[in-house]
């Protein structure tokens, strides 16, 4: 029997793993969660704000923080405490504890405090040998102890290391001691081999940053499955308050430090350019000073500080729009690629053509070389989705100029064979990948970005759509001969008909990598659900990652190992899996049902909606404008932050505000036109709970809604929550209480759809998809409102911004089937049927109950001002078989459609 070796690669993790391989792009540290960093964090550590301070954390993470630095060095703190209570609220967000912490202290008792609060595998940040090697050993030994990774500060009895020699002597010493005495593994080692300012007007300083790139050189080839970290914005301390010098400093630094082994840093991202895009001059001068290329005088130092005072006098100088044009066409093109711009691609490809011997050979050549550099920017975090899906417009454009061409030259070699006699030996072409949302599912707005991402890397995408079943994926992919399935899903019944398509393919002997995708989706449960029915399985978290898991799969050389690695990684999160929930509590569900929450009914006096039964609404696109939450839109195209925060940020920022114009010009046109049509339909019902049944009065007969109780063990005086508890107890037919119920939907899109594929414009495709889930979105925030303030008329004035009533500070809550609080889909039907949705909106169930059209949205109404959102978490086969049977289901259907949340 063969076992899988585990690669010696720097494994980190908060509930989500990080391995550090050797492809992994620089590794982004969090800075912000720093109280030496941000003055907002620390005004709020300092106020004892410490759930406000979690939101920077938070922020840290959407913004796309690979690990998160927390830091509470500040003289008018205890920072052990403020250390401590920090990190015990943030581990109790998953949102934010998913990624690693490095826990960031002068002080070793704040580390040594901190180290008890954390879960996973985090960095220690840092011990080093200034008091000598019997205290850095001491610390190493506790660091170990918890598990934890170090960074080792160049920094001896003697003092910081300044020089190369310095810095690798240091280096050295306290990897030997780490290895050889502690016992600590070299990939859990990281050294900070100290940056220092440059340009600082001191002569000795001149050879600081060559002294750390090329320090770090040595270190990685002495020392090489150690990582090497730094503090990067240090290297332009000189030139604090002018960003743009600052800027192109750190990028040119990074490009140099990269290339000699840096793994990771404290960075600010957001004063990050591309190299290539600094101008030219300031690029040279950067080089002069961090390369210290002049060593006779501070002639350099004296040239960059003049730029410098230029910049602060003028700004950034502006280079014209049109002065690529001047250029050669291959440079056109590139340009073309790199910006989106397509107002000239026709001219500029059909003068590539006559250049070229082929029409291919301009695909292959010019287009190619541009878009590479598109996936080389995207990779490295310096150019993000919606820039990279015009791109992407840009390159199929250009290829639909020269595909007659390729094809008549087709039909030329063809005929020529036939003529001739002679076979047809051409070679097929680039790797093929195939992608579909799997049967039952209509959400495609992940797929479709990750198809665009994947083909502006070379792949050939064969895109089957929505809805598509197992034989129809798999028997496309024999007949295609595809490389690659990648599978997306939104809605939990998308889960099991994964696990289904694995198990076939593994049936009928298909060898492909099986990727898995979508919002409802996880790496943990394609580790334990599907990997087991088709070892060579992946999950892909998102776009960003597709092209490096393709690349891995279909490289000859780094096929296997990614695979073997993967799948004993998976073997891991299935053993935690399995710890995980063994050690779970619950409660039996008798008692979890007698833990209800605690509402005072006898002094409740329901509110009687203006109507029972239910009701069509009449919306307009202009009403539902002002009511977009445009943070989820943002997300659709993996840009994470607050809005309108996002339109200013430090890294995202300009990429945003582009996209954020382009989205409201299009809004124009959408309402302008009457591109879309809202449909909204409510209505309510008298309604009375008995235990986890609500029963409600119909023009039909009574309806009895099922709902799930959390099972959970509760810390005492915390209740077990049913929707249920939201809902008077007692008979329908004494005082009852009530409920309402809703759909909304979006129709229209299918035409506009149709023609954005026709004019090769995914980019406007994708924004149309991603604008009309907000408009349904916006469409059931819109409803809610009028239903509290005027339909069922609990609330007799609100004056509630957009804001609040997107973090739904409203009285009363609108879960919907098949989400955290109820996850039974099957609940649906009753709602579809009660509120007669079909005919009054024209949604549609798939066999899933996945809504069709896919911008759509239903869900209760509860009243009652202590109602809230919860999850129910897991739930024991106790309440399993007790809920079948009040729903009269077989059980083992039951088990099917509630097996996401089965313990």
């Amino acid at each position: 029997m063969s076992t899988t070796v585990i690669k010696p690669y720097l494994r980190l993790s908060g509930l989500e793993p990080l391995v550090v391989r050797p492809e992994t792009n620089f590794v982004n540290v969090g800075e912000r969660t720093n109280v030496t960093g941000s003055k907002k964090f620390a005004r709020l550590v300092r106020e004892g704000l410490y759930e406000e301070a979690l939101s920077v954390a938070r922020q840290q993470v959407e913004s796309g923080a690979q690990v998160l630095d927390v830091n509470m060095d500040d003289a008018l703190l205890d920072g052990k405490v403020a250390m401590v209570t920090f990190l015990n609220l943030l581990q109790a967000e998953p949102d934010i504890a998913k990624i690693p912490v490095m826990i960031d202290s002068s002080k070793f008792e704040i580390i040594e405090a901190g180290l008890k609060c954390v879960q996973g595998k985090c960095i220690v940040n840092s011990i080093s040998m200034k008091e000598g090697e019997e205290k850095f050993i001491e610390q190493a030994i506790i660091c170990r102890s918890f598990g934890a990774s170090v960074v080792v500060m160049a920094f001896d009895e003697v003092g910081q290391a300044d020089t190369e020699a310095r810095k690798v002597e240091i280096c050295h010493r306290a990897y030997k001691i780490l290895v050889n005495k502690v016992g600590f593994d070299p990939q859990d080692i990281i050294f900070d081999p100290n940056i220092f300012a440059v340009a600082t007007g001191i002569e000795e300083h001149n050879n600081y940053a060559v002294d750390f790139i090329e320090g770090t050189r040595r270190i990685k080839q002495l020392m090489p499955l150690t990582k090497v970290s730094g503090g990067v914005s240090n290297i332009s301390f000189s030139f604090r308050g002018n960003d743009h010098v600052r800027e192109a400093m750190h990028s040119v630094f990074l490009y140099h430090a990269v290339k000699a082994g840096m793994d990771m840093g404290i960075v600010n991202a957001g004063q990050l350019v591309v190299y290539d895009e600094i101008e030219p001059s300031l690029r040279n001068l950067c080089e002069d000073v961090l390369l210290n290329i002049q060593n006779d005088d501070n002639s350099k130092t004296e040239a960059l500080i003049a730029f410098a005072e230029t910049v602060k006098a003028k700004g950034k100088v502006e280079v014209k729009d049109e002065a690529w044009r001047n250029a050669a066409v291959e440079d056109r093109l590139k340009h073309a690629l790199i910006n989106g711009i397509t107002q000239y691609i026709d001219a500029d490809t059909e003068e590539a053509r006559q250049l070229y011997p082929k029409p291919l050979d301009v695909i292959e050549g010019p287009l190619m070389n541009g878009m590479n550099v598109v996936g080389d920017l995207f990779g490295a975090g310096k150019m993000f989705l919606p820039q990279v899906v015009k791109s992407a417009r840009v390159m199929k454009k250009s290829v639909a100029v020269l595909t007659p061409y390729i094809e008549q030259e087709k039909e030329d070699r063809k005929q020529a064979h036939l003529l001739a006699g002679t076979q047809n030996t051409e070679q097929a072409g680039a790797a093929k990948i195939l992608l579909a949302t799997v049967k039952g599912d209509v959400h495609d707005i992940g797929k479709n970005i990750v198809g665009v991402v994947l083909g502006c890397n070379g792949y050939d995408i064969i895109d089957l759509g929505v809805m598509v079943s197992a034989d129809k994926i798999l028997d496309t992919a024999q007949k295609e001969n595809v490389d690659i399935i990648g599978l997306s899903g939104l809605i939990t019944p998308s889960l099991d008909e994964m696990v289904h398509i694995g198990h076939e393919m593994k049936r009928r002997g298909m060898k492909q990598p099986l990727l898995i995708g979508g919002a409802t989706t996880s790496r943990m449960h394609t580790a334990v659900k599907i990997s087991p029915e088709y070892a060579d399985t992946i999950h892909v978290l998102d776009a960003s990652r597709s092209v490096t898991v393709a690349g891995s799969l279909l490289s000859q050389e780094q096929r296997q190992e990614f695979l073997q690695q993967t799948v004993a990684d998976y073997e891991k999160l299935r053993e935690q899996f399995s710890n995980k929930k063994s050690s779970k509590s619950f409660l039996p569900y008798a008692e979890a049902k007698a833990n209800v929450m605690q509402i005072p009914w006898a002094n409740y006096q329901p509110v009687k909606p203006t109507f029972t039964g239910s009701k069509t609404l009449p919306v307009s696109l202009a009403s539902l404008r002002p009511y977009i939450d445009w943070k989820p839109f943002f997300i659709a195209w993996e840009m994470h932050g607050n809005f309108p925060d996002i339109l200013t940020d430090e890294i995202v920022g300009t990429a945003a505000t582009n996209l954020y114009h382009d989205a409201n010009r299009l809004l124009d046109t959408i309402i302008n036109e009457n591109w879309l049509q809202p449909k909204a339909v409510i209505g309510f019902w008298p309604a009375a709970a008995q235990g986890d049944t609500i029963t409600v009065a119909t023009q039909n007969g009574n309806i009895n809604l099922e709902m799930l109780r959390q099972q959970t063990k509760k810390a005492a005086g915390q209740p077990n929550f049913s929707l249920a508890d939201f809902v008077k107890p007692g008979n329908i037919e004494d005082q009852p209480d009530y409920m309402g119920a809703f759909a909304v939907t979006i129709h229209g899109i299918e035409p506009h759809i149709k023609r954005f594929e026709e004019a090769l414009d995914d980019y406007n495709k994708i924004m149309l998809q991603a604008l009309a889930d907000r408009f349904a979105e916006a469409c059931a925030e819109y409803v809610h409102l009028h239903v509290r303030t005027q339909h069922w008329g609990y609330v007799n004035q609100e004056t509630l911004t957009n804001e609040a009533l997107i973090k739904e500070q409203y009285q009363g809550i609108r879960p919907a089937p098949g989400y955290p609080a109820c996850p039974d889909h099957t609940e649906k039907y009753k709602l579809f049927d009660m509120l007669e949705a079909t005919t009054h909106t024209g949604i549609t169930l798939t066999e899933s109950l996945a809504m069709y059209p896919a911008s759509s949205v239903c869900g209760w109404y509860f009243a009652h001002p202590q109602s809230q959102y919860f999850g129910l978490g897991k739930i024991q086969r106790d309440q399993l078989e007790d809920y079948a049977q009040r729903k009269n289901m077989p059980l083992s259907e039951a088990e099917r459609w509630l097996r996401p949340v089965l313990e």
